[in-house]
């Protein structure tokens, strides 16, 4: 792996709040140069998108590296104008939040 890609995620994971609220726990990556986020699990996409969050909803995880290999399932279409798709890697959907090339 690049050293800047190494960099990249070592940035991401510090980034990542843990949430212990339930059986699992929620994991949160709330964007610093774009407005968004990206929730594991439990999100209200609809409540979401009508409020004009641009937001992401990956599957359950148990860990960080799990959250930001996980896949998006939904996403508000807010999120989908500026480049987030479901099925897109949440890493990806993180760069594309934080323009990071």
């Amino acid at each position: 792996m690049r050293e800047e890609e190494q960099r990249f995620i070592e940035e991401v994971l510090n980034r990542v709040l843990i949430i212990n609220i339930g059986n699992l726990p929620m994991f949160i990556y709330k964007a610093i140069r774009r407005p968004g986020y990206i929730v594991s699990h439990y999100l209200d996409i609809e409540a979401s998108d009508r409020v004009g969050d641009v937001a992401g909803l990956c599957g359950a995880v148990r860990t960080k590296e799990e959250f930001i290999r996980a896949k998006l399932i939904r996403i508000t279409s807010w999120a989908e104008r500026l480049g987030l798709k479901t099925g897109m890697q949440v890493k990806r959907a993180i760069k594309i939040l934080e323009e990071y090339k």
